[in-house]
């Protein structure tokens, strides 16, 4: 169901139709594997018989591309039993999605968890009818319920699994609550439930793909969300101060169940280095005692770079099984915008060079008995202990200290509605901060672009801005009104932009700028 006062704003189109007959079962509907891809770890299971027509296909791809099923099998490791709708993988990403579907470590003996984790997507050209256009990123999303339960039947004394919602969209708030609503429920009702969910998504939005920046009531499963989505991927969305995450979901935020504060309570004082790191694209490595941890607050300090392009490599959950281990992790200095997720010990020997560790949590001693590694089941605390540590970086602005006051009696006596609020002035505060950052060069960009008079003195020749010059906008920051980050000396904001200038998120936003304005000039 859409809210009356969006329609207008939305353009419509026609769903493509498929180019196959109705009634063909999923043997006869998906290209086959070529020869060098069938060594696979997939076992077969119920949901490759399912049927489903072609029409309603088309509709559920539009937001996901299929629920995987993920077992733990005693001699193999994870394994995906299934996915539904049918979607063929490439063994790589399989390996990927299974092993990034269980925790890294032993989190409780009876329970669930909700996580969310990056794989990559292999190579395009070699995919081509197999499966809907790849996401602009290249990246596929998952979000994962994992239900552990002692079963006496299994040779581990558990039975381990986990349902994931895998997807193009990177909207982590929003499939985080769908797939907390979807996971008990399959847990509980089997496949059937899982055929009564794909359903409900085939009926949001019929007539089009999700436009940017609907706003939708959308139901699934006896419950209706209301969804608003980006206008683009670095589009801030703000949130007003009586806004309730409940009750209205902004799906590029990070979660706010439990109250994000509480991620970063031994950290508190150091948010603001943090932040710093992240706009200069700094490599950063968080650590946490769950994938439900490090995979929400990754998020989280992804949307706080917004409206900053982000040029990085974010993994909101990476384990060692992960075909990318080698090269996201090795002794090599790290790139630039590199943020991985961990939780087992063994990141903290192999990425001891890295210059900035956030681990998450309050600063107390960790429970070795729930929280240990995975590799032979040992009870090693998992990573270093909560708090925030760096090499290199000294803070150039100054921090928010009553904003901070407020944090640390949240954390330390408020309710969960309180912390809520709190994370929600926080992430309010750095979004502030980061469109700060980009009026100095907004005003020197204003600078470059061709005056009614230069127009008109050269009518027939290209309307073009002037190149952009650091050493220019350096100088401009003496002459003009100055930053509004509060720098805690002019030789401190000089500094600051002179590395910002060389980070690959400044050419990105560069570009984009310059592309704005010269179709402005074209058109006009």
């Amino acid at each position: 169901m859409i809210r009356k006062a969006s329609l207008d704003s939305i353009p419509l189109q026609s769903p493509t139709k498929p180019q196959f007959p109705r009634g063909l079962n999923r043997s006869n509907t998906l290209p086959r594997v070529p020869q060098l891809e069938t060594k696979s770890r997939r076992k077969n299971s119920e949901l490759d018989k399912l049927a489903i027509d072609p029409d309603v296909l088309v509709r559920i791809r539009r937001w996901i591309l299929g629920v995987a099923i993920v077992d733990f099998d005693v001699d193999t490791g994870p394994v995906i039993t299934g996915i539904y709708p049918p979607l063929v993988v490439f063994p790589a990403e399989e390996e990927n999605i299974a092993f990034s579907a269980f925790p890294d470590s032993p989190q409780f003996e009876d329970g669930s968890q909700n996580h969310s984790f990056r794989v990559r997507e292999q190579d395009l050209s070699l995919q081509s009818g197999r499966r809907p256009a790849a996401a602009k990123d290249g990246f596929m999303y998952g979000f994962a319920h994992f239900t552990q339960r002692k079963d006496a039947s299994s040779k581990r004394g558990y039975e381990q699994r986990s349902l994931v919602v895998l997807t193009h969209h990177p909207f982590p708030a929003f499939f985080a609550r769908i797939t907390a609503l979807l996971g008990p429920l399959f847990q509980q009702h089997g496949l059937p439930m899982l055929e009564a969910a794909c359903h409900n998504i085939a009926t949001w939005y019929q007539r089009s793909n999700p436009e940017p920046g609907m706003i939708a009531e959308l139901g699934f499963l006896g419950t209706v969300f209301t969804v608003e989505l980006p206008h683009s991927p670095d589009q801030q969305q703000l949130a007003p101060k009586a806004y309730d995450p409940h009750q209205h979901i902004l799906a590029s935020s990070s979660a706010f169940t439990p109250p994000p504060l509480l991620l970063f309570e031994a950290a508190l004082s150091h948010l603001w280095s943090l932040w710093e790191c992240l706009v200069l694209c700094e490599p950063l490595l968080v650590f946490g005692a769950s994938p439900a941890q490090t995979s929400q607050a990754v998020w989280w300090l992804r949307d706080l770079l917004r409206p900053i392009p982000f040029t990085g490599d974010m993994r909101p959950y990476f384990t060692i099984h992960d075909t990318e281990h080698a090269a996201l992790a090795s002794r090599l200095p790290p790139a630039a915008g590199r943020i991985l997720g961990v939780t087992n010990p063994v990141f903290e020997r192999a990425c001891a060079h890295w210059p900035h560790v956030l681990s998450l949590g309050r600063r107390v001693p960790l429970n070795t008995a729930t929280h240990g590694a995975s590799a032979g089941n040992t009870r090693a605390r998992a990573g270093p202990e909560p708090g925030w540590k760096t090499r290199t970086h000294k803070r150039y602005v100054s921090k928010d200290r009553q904003l901070l006051r407020r944090l640390e009696i949240a954390c330390a006596s408020g309710s969960d509605a309180e912390r809520i609020a709190v994370s929600l002035e926080l992430r309010r505060h750095f979004h502030a901060r980061t469109t700060e950052l980009l009026v100095p060069l907004a005003r020197y960009l204003h600078t470059l672009i061709p005056t009614p008079a230069e127009r008109a003195a050269a009518p027939k020749a290209p309307l073009r801005m002037r190149v952009f010059s650091a050493p220019a906008f350096l100088e401009s920051l003496k002459t003009g009104a100055g930053a509004a980050l509060p720098f805690r000396s002019t030789a401190r904001r000089k500094e600051f932009y002179e590395r910002w200038l060389r980070t690959p998120a400044f050419g990105v936003w560069l570009g984009l700028q310059e592309g704005i304005v010269q179709g402005v000039l074209e058109s006009g």
